[in-house]
């Protein structure tokens, strides 16, 4: 039986009821502070109110024509093939079938050229109103005393196309993930990880609640951070996570906000299989988009194991780690936390060896800004393999980051002139690039060159 409470799953109506209320704690507010009421403020007391009573009849019309049309046996020609719902919008297509327009649409949309019903390759793709059956719909919706409009709006979202038999399915897999059976736990897994892949319709039902998202990891809660955790449960759950936080904005953020997830990511870091490892990774990436977000997941200490995975340098993981590293460290606060856990040495050792030199140089050109960073590049070398990047490199943007770095080095560590000079004098690297490189790069390359040039005239002058 669906809930009859108002505003308990439209997102747009919740959101208009909080700012009903919020406008309505307002002028309340107001009545307390005032002496006598305005007319005016009590004109806006009595509009707030009317509106949240005609939206709390609206919601509880909805909820009662959902229960009606639960309990009346629909005729089976007025059902859609394909959602098995009650058709909004009739339409005929090219077999001579007939489907709700929403569901025909998506269909074709996803590259489908065939009738689902018939299998007959489709000759074209339009679609005609069919006005008999529409007109037939109507009538019987009048006849059982279900209002069209009412029943639609319950039934389908416009934009995700969630179907009530989708909604069933995915409370279905959430239970059996509650089983305490670990088959059950890992087939619903492995299901949900397939159709939040597959579509957008299970992403936006797991977006309705933190709650979902609970339920989904809460066997990795019950399993704990054990050596004989299922590995592919793990990677399943973990995977599907990363699925439902790509579909929008408002998902990331109730993913993340979590208090189960972060935790849960950072011991598939540790502990996951590569492709889990590797999948959290590019949760954390997803997550990290969102600026509030970043400072979040900054602060619960997931960048040691991002480094981590980074250092063992597993293909189909390293890069995933880097994108999650460098979007977290946009956010200033965050590339002290990666200096701190040893995020320098790592990068530079990858660096120096020419492994994947686009994405650690772009990570190592944002953490320079930190003293202890440029103290460690002193220490591995780093003057010696920047300038060789510079010289010698093809890529503009590889190019732009080593002179990037160099510049803040050259302008921290005195003890690194006569390497820049030295390099300069034999092939004249950094005159090169101030000609020749990006905007940026030039900026960089010239005021090294004027450092290094009032360095000289100091020592002639001494």
């Amino acid at each position: 039986m669906a809930k009859t409470d108002a505003f308990d799953s439209d997102p747009t109506a919740i959101a208009k009821a909080k700012e009903l209320k919020r406008e309505m704690k307002k002028l309340l507010m107001n009545m307390e502070e005032e002496d006598g009421l305005s007319v005016q403020t009590i004109d806006h007391l009595q509009e707030a109110l009317s509106a949240f009573k005609q939206a709390t009849m609206r919601k509880m019309a909805r909820s009662s024509s959902l229960e009606m049309l639960e309990t009346v046996s629909c005729p089976e020609e007025f059902r859609c093939p394909l959602s098995k719902e009650l058709m909004r919008d009739p339409v005929v297509l090219a077999s001579g079938q007939t489907y709700d327009k929403l569901f025909i649409q998506k269909w074709l949309s996803s590259g489908n050229r065939t009738c689902p019903k018939t299998q007959q390759v489709l000759p074209h793709t339009a679609l005609t109103p069919n006005l008999l059956i529409r007109d037939m719909i109507s009538k019987w919706c009048k006849t059982v005393g279900l209002e069209t409009t009412t029943y639609q709006s319950s039934l389908v979202d416009e934009e995700k196309a969630v179907t009530r038999s989708d909604r069933e399915i995915f409370n279905s897999l959430l239970c059996k993930l509650s089983s305490s059976n670990l088959q059950d736990q890992k087939s619903a897994a492995k299901e949900l990880r397939r159709l939040t892949k597959k579509g957008t319709e299970f992403r936006a039902l797991f977006g309705e609640s933190s709650d979902n998202i609970t339920r989904l990891v809460n066997p990795l809660l019950l399993h704990g951070s054990t050596l004989n955790q299922d590995e592919q449960l793990q990677e399943d759950v973990i995977t599907t996570l990363l699925n439902v936080s790509i579909h929008d904005d408002s998902n990331k953020k109730l993913v993340c906000e979590n208090a189960n997830v972060i935790p849960l990511l950072i011991d598939a870091l540790r502990r996951g299989t590569v492709a889990t490892r590797s999948n959290a990774a590019a949760t954390v990436f997803t997550f990290s988009a969102l600026d509030s977000n970043k400072a979040l997941i900054g602060k619960s200490g997931i960048l040691k194991p991002l480094i981590d995975l980074l250092e063992e340098g597993n293909p189909s993981a390293i890069k995933d780690a880097a994108a999650a590293i460098f979007t977290l460290c946009i956010a200033h606060e965050n590339r002290s936390r990666a200096v701190k856990d040893g995020a320098i040495k790592v990068l530079g050792k990858k660096i120096s060896d020419g492994l994947y030199v686009d994405e650690l140089l772009a990570i190592l050109a944002m953490l320079v800004t930190h003293w202890k960073a440029v103290e460690e590049l002193g220490e591995l070398g780093g003057v010696t393999w920047l300038l060789r990047i510079t010289r010698e490199s093809e890529c503009k943007r590889n190019k732009e980051n080593a002179i990037v770095i160099l510049h803040t080095i050259c302008f921290s560590d005195r003890t690194k002139w006569k390497e820049i000079k030295e390099e300069e004098s034999s092939h004249g690297t950094i005159t090169k690039l101030a000609r020749e490189g990006t905007s940026r790069a030039q900026r960089k390359a010239n005021g090294i060159l004027d450092r290094l040039r009032k360095a000289m005239n100091l020592t002639h002058t001494a």
